[in-house]
């Protein structure tokens, strides 16, 4: 059974992710770190006592399409996904306007959290949902969104996000479905889209695509590319339902994981061209689009982080249960729980580690887009913007890749239980595996980094980045040595934390003069060990910063942050060296490498 770390999770918002100048920029605000508490707390009880009761049934049963094309999701995930809703929880960053809570990023990123902690599946239709809202609140005319907005807001509709072409994947120059002005302000769409997440399901009575498209006169490539929102079933001015529209449901794909999210195959204008409306610009669709891709990919990340935690919970579940052996220095009669074992002890503390990594990294990167929003002035939202960008692709690629191997140590940790099914296990592996390849590829987030957000502002966020690294390291290296075996080891952690910033100091210098120079195949080539060297470097700080906060707590809870920070240190930190060799030193061969020959 999942239980919601909120106790942690609040600690990270607090005093590492830096909930409290967002609380101080919404000045008009209500919300307080107690009632942020209070969301938490409610948020973890309904995901542990109502999610994750879903999780392994929906695993099982799966969302099943019949020979009309609907589709049915397994059972009781509709009284759970109302439920949810009526919590308000769909709105919870949604604008007041449109009856929204309009609260924090931060929030939602911490909500998200447990929701795929409880079920991946299950937060797949509000993450894309909660996309689509963003996209229209930004880029729709009036109309729309007064028609839209407040069914999206409250959860009676979902919303989904059609790009994805058979011929189409991660090129979209390539996408070649069709959009035709009717003459009356309204477009008729043809074409096929695949691997639309909850693209049919039988939760809600309506699902507003967001579809990718060309005009007739559109230019080549993706500056030809236009948004329309084409809804499954038309709406009438005063906002009642009408006829359905001419799009449908041709397929269900038979996926690794996540069986309870239907992956769908669509098809619009079977007859004649489902009825869209153009959102934003025409030609301009790929902007609108970002704007819901780049806070989706933040909240893939999320997934991952969740799928950690979860798989975290349930192997050390399994270790305190499971007896094996004698441990090193046990006492009494009969075998040892085995996670008394080194071996599983490690195992342990670096899931622990590496999952609140990825929980301080998706949290700082939520408070930078809250920045980026509520900062007073404009150099300062700027700035926080710059921040956000640079972090985003850390946060989707890292975090995922982080799912997805602390889910495979907890198999581990499992042994043979954890190749059976019956010990959810191997579900956890299966659905976070899908995390690192949607929502561009980690290796599409590398590349991203490298050659857009690196070069922003001649470097000066990344540069700002590892200057507050430092500043993390300096302060560690000032705590006493004249305490526990954790607090003795921040100085030494800090001591690490500064060669490891020197390492990727290193790196970026590297790559701006790569970049510089136009040797851009050996920048590329070194890419993902980059990001890899800026996620633990960065997350090693989080840590540490983490471990120097509350100095005076003395809890169990507080002695292990500091505990963890120091594995981190001692058993990570170092890798960062080894990165910074793969960034600089391992381009060239890779460069000269062909596999064609």
């Amino acid at each position: 059974m999942y239980n919601a770390p909120v106790s942690e999770i609040a600690f990270t918002l607090k005093h590492v992710a830096g909930l409290a100048d967002v609380l101080a920029a919404d000045a008009g605000g209500e919300l307080s770190e107690d009632l942020v508490v209070a969301i938490l707390e409610e948020a973890g009880r309904f995901a542990g006592e109502e999610v994750a009761p879903l999780n392994m049934l929906g695993d099982r049963e799966g969302a099943r399409r019949d020979a009309q094309g609907s589709v049915t999701m397994p059972a009781g995930w509709k009284s759970v996904y109302d439920a949810w809703c009526a919590g308000g929880w769909n709105g919870l960053t949604g604008a007041p306007d449109h009856g929204g809570q309009g609260l924090p990023v931060m929030l939602q990123a911490a909500t998200f959290e447990m929701w795929n902690s409880a079920s991946m599946a299950f937060a797949m239709g509000p993450m894309l949902t909660m996309g689509a809202i963003e996209a229209l609140e930004a880029h729709a005319s009036d109309e729309l969104r007064a028609l839209y907005l407040p069914r999206l807001v409250s959860g009676e509709w979902t919303g989904t996000m059609n790009l994805t072409e058979p011929q189409a994947g991660s090129d979209l120059n390539a996408l070649r479905t069709r959009a035709e002005p009717a003459g009356d302000g309204t477009y008729r769409i043809t074409g096929q889209k695949i691997y639309i997440t909850y693209g049919e399901h039988d939760l809600t009575d309506n699902i507003v695509h967001l579809v990718l498209a060309r005009l007739p006169d559109a230019p080549a490539g993706t500056r030809g590319l236009s948004l329309f929102l084409v809804p499954k079933i038309l709406v009438e001015a005063d906002g009642s339902l009408g006829a359905a529209n001419d799009v449908r449901c041709a397929g269900l794909e038979h996926k690794m994981g996540i069986h309870a999210s239907p992956t769908c195959t669509m098809v619009f204008g079977d007859e004649g061209g489902a009825v869209g409306w153009l959102v934003g610009e025409e030609n301009r669709g790929l902007a609108c689009m970002f704007t819901m891709m780049n806070n989706a990919r933040l909240a893939v990340g999320i997934q991952g982080l969740g799928v950690a935690e979860g798989a975290l919970q349930k192997a050390t579940a399994y270790a305190l249960e499971r007896r094996q052996g004698r441990a090193p220095g046990a006492r009494g009669d009969g075998m040892s729980p085995i996670a008394a074992h080194p071996d599983i002890k490690r195992t342990l503390l670096a899931m622990q580690a590496w999952t609140q990594v990825a929980r301080s990294i998706c949290l700082t990167t939520a408070q930078a887009l809250d920045m980026a929003r509520l900062a007073g002035d404009a150099e300062a939202r700027a700035r926080w913007g710059a921040r956000a960008a640079l972090l985003t692709p850390v946060a989707k690629a890292l975090s995922t890749d982080i799912g997805f191997e602390v889910a495979s140590m907890g198999m581990q940790v499992h042994g043979g239980m954890g190749y059976i099914e019956e010990t959810g296990a191997a579900q956890l592996l299966r659905d976070v595996r899908i995390a690192s390849i949607y929502e561009g590829t980690n290796g599409i987030q590398a590349i991203d980094l490298v050659q857009r957000k690196l070069p922003m502002e001649g470097g000066a966020p990344v540069r700002a980045l590892i200057e507050e690294i430092s500043g993390v390291a300096e302060a560690a290296g000032g705590a006493p040595t004249d305490s526990g075996l954790a607090d003795r080891g921040l100085a030494d952690s800090g001591a690490r934390l500064a060669r490891a910033a020197a390492a990727l100091r290193q790196a970026v210098d590297w790559m701006g003069a790569a970049l510089a120079e136009g040797r851009t195949a050996e920048a590329l080539a070194g890419a993902t060990p980059f990001l890899r060297l800026l996620g633990t470097v960065h997350g090693g700080a989080l840590l540490i910063k983490g471990a120097l906060a509350r100095r005076d707590d003395t809890s169990p809870a507080a002695g292990h942050r500091r505990l963890l920070a120091r594995y981190f240190a001692t058993a990570h930190l170092g890798e960062a060296e080894a990165l910074k060799d793969q960034v600089t030193g391992g381009a060239e061969a890779v460069v000269a490498y062909d596999p064609l020959v």
